[in-house]
């Protein structure tokens, strides 16, 4: 389950209260897009608080969003691999119109 927080001040600020519950939070990972720290609740739940920001429009135009596979540079590498496994997705988009 995925919460946001507006930045990383925010975000640090749930983290320390998350410590005070003993939840045992990851520590603040850099996705590239957002930030997260993730820990889980005593049934065993999963939980992640990204930031807001950079946001997806950092490596493309908010037009282009969507238009090609972007990768975060951690991923870069495993490319091939990664377009490799991907299933094709085609839609009408006249149908959400």
């Amino acid at each position: 389950l995925a919460f946001a927080t507006h930045n990383k001040e925010t975000q640090e600020e749930v983290r320390l209260r998350i410590v005070k519950r003993m939840l045992n939070p990851t520590a603040i990972l850099d996705r590239s897009y957002f930030t997260s720290i993730y820990f889980r609740e005593p049934g065993g739940v999963l939980f992640e608080v990204a930031t807001e920001g950079p946001g997806f429009a950092t490596d493309e135009l908010v037009s282009d969003l969507g238009s090609a596979l972007k990768l975060p540079p951690q991923y870069e590498e495993d490319r091939a691999k990664i377009e490799n496994s991907l299933t094709p997705v085609s839609f009408n988009m006249n149908e959400y119109k």
